[in-house]
């Protein structure tokens, strides 16, 4: 997951953690050698809708996509919307692109390594969703800074909706939660929260499936889990 460096958080840092797990089986290796290159989101320019998908279509981002059930579940469900997802670890990549095969999924990219690399390039306002589900919660006080709900990257994701466009953000950590609403309540002027009550945050909304990771966390961890949507003003 991308993070800010330490003492200065509007400046891009390092990419923190992991890269790779367990060895790809062939077919997943076959996936990363040959259609990742297809599909991969360029490495410089700006990144647009016409630059990406080759017409002016609403353009979703999806940082730290895990195995990419979610944006497969979403672009299926949106075939005239363009998907961009961004995922350091090499194995969620490949998890992902075996939906994008199977599914027949033309309306994906994909980028390989920090998500904020590529929402920078992307010209302010031009975003309807932003999907932050489950990050890395950096638990330690420490290492606070390295999460993605502070300050710098909310006001890029500010900065990059377009008016009435949606962050949803999604946990299963109580401490991560405390911060990242902490964090939120110092963006009203950006943000308004979509919730009409307790239902809002305990209940998934229509059109958010459970991932693996998150049915993980309920059913063998215990964990409760939040939803949340905030809107672009």
């Amino acid at each position: 997951m991308s993070a800010f460096k330490e003492g200065d958080p509007t400046t891009l840092g390092r990419l923190y953690g992991r890269s790779q797990g367990k060895p790809l089986r062939q077919k997943q290796q076959d996936l990363v050698d040959n259609l990742l290159p297809q599909i991969a989101v360029p490495e410089e320019g700006p990144v647009t809708a016409m630059s990406l998908f080759s017409e002016d279509c609403p353009l979703h981002f999806e940082i730290g996509f895990g195995g990419g059930e979610h944006l497969a579940y979403r672009a299926d469900l949106l075939p005239n919307h363009g998907f961009i997802g961004a995922e350091p670890f090499v194995n969620g990549v490949a998890q992902a692109l075996t939906h994008i095969d199977e599914q027949r999924l033309s309306n994906v990219r994909l980028h390989m390594g920090d998500a904020l690399d590529v929402l920078q390039r992307i010209p302010d306002g031009a975003l309807t969703m932003i999907y932050l589900l489950h990050p890395d919660p950096w638990p330690k006080n420490k290492h606070a800074k390295r999460r993605m709900m502070n300050d710098g990257p909310v006001q890029m994701f500010a900065d990059k909706l377009k008016a009435g466009g949606e962050l949803r953000f999604g946990t299963d950590h109580p401490i991560y939660l405390r911060h990242a609403l902490m964090v939120m309540r110092r963006h009203t002027e950006s943000f308004e929260w979509v919730t009409e009550g307790p239902s809002s945050w305990q209940e998934r909304p229509s059109g958010w499936p459970e991932t693996r990771y998150e049915h993980k966390a309920r059913t063998v961890y215990g964990h409760e889990v939040w939803y949340f949507r905030f809107r672009r003003k």
